[in-house]
């Protein structure tokens, strides 16, 4: 299938269309609250969560049998929260830092997990067979009744989003402020950590337990990369989310044998490498770029500040021996004397070279600046 195929597809056929709005969904709502997590310099929550929730799905099949999938993310949902609540404990209650709550969570919980689901296979019914897709996802298996769900969720966060900006904002960027002013901090941030605890579950049968952290914070990593600002981070987190979503089942639906949650996840990690690269404020490609222009500028100031130098100290500028000093000196590169040349601070003439009117006054001026920071 090519992707003109694929895109009319997409309006006809009504798996495709569900699989594509589901995994936009599912990008743009998990972007849009992993930018929160990134900020909070807590980007192992995601991990932890999507790993937490194994047992409580396990747990939701073993109590009821059946592999409804509402039934089996309602365990992974309380599952999730569970763990939360206890990475969150042990911070509070112990002196051991987030990320060592964090990695011990994620792997109680997750081997829990992995001996239900193993106990799980050695029943001798067949009911319990595709359970292990929530390891890694079945973006197939998506129905228009998940993709409803995965936008009221949506839409909810974005509500409550809208309605608590300042007070998240505010927990975000300084929590003591924010405690001082009357703000229930702790409900806050119970409030923003159980939001994504929902987006994490809900894209665990698309996505898996897995990958599921990479869906949540690749998109902020790559927006972060191009704004200061927070709105615009939540907003362009939600955009390379979903785009990260739409592209990635396009390339699954279009090659044989490639499973759309890890595609997606590396659509999701190419947006961040070219985000790393191309930024224009934080991208390696533009660091360079002003770096070299900040070398450049460098050897200019250096040499103009030389050739202040010598037409201050040699009482007479056109004596053989300082023409000679001038025009031995070639600064750190010639390409550096024609810049001078080129901005009218150098005249040259035949092999003799010499300051200008503008250059001597521009000269002073760096001169003097350079002379006053030292002092």
């Amino acid at each position: 299938m090519n992707i003109i195929e694929y895109i009319e597809l997409v309006f006809t056929d009504y798996t495709l269309r569900t699989i594509t709005l589901g995994t936009a969904i599912l990008g743009a709502v998990t972007g849009m609250l992993g930018s929160f997590a990134v900020l909070r310099k807590q980007s192992l929550l995601g991990d932890a969560i999507s790993h937490a929730a194994l047992p409580g799905i396990a747990i939701a099949f073993l109590l009821t049998g059946a592999k409804d999938s509402n039934v089996l993310l309602l365990g992974a949902l309380v599952s999730g929260l569970i763990g939360t609540f206890w990475i969150r404990g042990i911070i509070t209650k112990t002196h051991l830092k987030s990320d060592t709550a964090l990695g011990l969570i994620l792997s109680l919980f997750f081997g829990f997990g992995m001996l239900l689901l193993t106990f799980i296979q050695k029943q001798p019914n067949a009911n319990q067979a595709g359970l292990d897709k929530y390891l890694f996802g079945q973006a197939a298996t998506l129905v228009e009744s998940d993709v409803w769900m995965m936008a009221i969720v949506t839409g909810i966060c974005l509500i409550i989003l809208l309605l608590f900006w300042k007070e998240f904002k505010m927990l975000l960027f300084d929590a003591d402020f924010t405690k001082t002013l009357g703000f229930n901090t702790k409900t806050i941030d119970v409030l923003i950590t159980s939001f994504i605890v929902l987006a994490i579950v809900l894209g665990l049968q698309t996505v898996g337990v897995v990958l599921m952290s990479a869906m949540l914070l690749a998109p902020a990593a790559a927006a972060r990369q191009w704004t200061n600002s927070l709105g615009k981070m939540v907003f362009l987190s939600a955009i390379f989310g979903a785009l990260s979503g739409v592209f990635g089942t396009a390339v699954s639906a279009t090659q044989n044998n490639l499973s759309t949650g890890p595609v997606i996840v590396i659509i999701a990690s190419v947006f961040v490498l070219v985000s790393f690269i191309f930024s224009p404020s934080r991208g390696l490609l533009f660091k360079q770029i002003r770096f070299i222009k900040n070398r450049r500028d460098l050897k200019l100031n250096k040499t103009l500040a030389f050739m202040y130098n010598i037409a201050e100290t040699h009482e007479d500028i056109s004596h053989p021996h300082t023409i000679k000093i001038l025009n031995n000196f070639q600064g750190f590169t010639r390409g550096t004397l024609q810049k001078l040349v080129n901005k009218n601070y150098v005249t040259l003439e035949g092999n003799m070279w010499s300051l200008t009117k503008e250059g001597f006054k521009a000269a002073s001026n760096l001169y003097n600046h350079q002379t006053e920071e030292h002092e």
